[in-house]
């Protein structure tokens, strides 16, 4: 079985050469989003709270454009440039995964383009 590839079209510029997403064998996966203001192309900086929440409006485009959405996020991995940082994500990321929420990794780091937060997940396509 093959891959699909794809970009959503309501989701931000790539910043370099990948796909939005890419489908195989029932999974979708999702590239590293981060506060990247779809229509501007351009990072929105500002707070943990802010970033997460349009990171993770820009994971659901991702996930909408390859036919799933957030309820069928089976994985997550979260990269924070600061740490201290995480309790303050973690209240924004638990709207988006109010009930039986994906397994999930966090991890430090520096991030580009100045950015606190980036997000990437694996989801399965819903059953028809």
């Amino acid at each position: 079985m093959g891959k699909t590839a794809g970009m959503a079209p309501d989701g931000p510029r790539a910043y370099g050469p990948y796909s939005h997403y890419n489908i195989a064998n029932g999974f979708v996966f999702v590239s590293g989003m981060g506060p990247i203001d779809p229509v501007s192309g351009k990072p929105s900086l500002g707070s943990i709270a802010d970033e997460t929440r349009l990171t993770l409006q820009n994971v659901g485009a991702a996930l909408r454009a390859a036919g799933t959405d957030y309820n069928h996020v089976v994985r997550c991995t979260v990269f924070l440039k600061d740490l201290a940082d995480f309790a303050e994500m973690n209240k924004v990321y638990a709207e988006f995964f109010p009930a039986d929420p994906p397994t999930r990794s966090t991890v430090g780091g520096d991030l580009l383009v100045g950015i606190k937060v980036e997000i990437d997940c694996i989801a399965v396509l819903p059953e028809e």
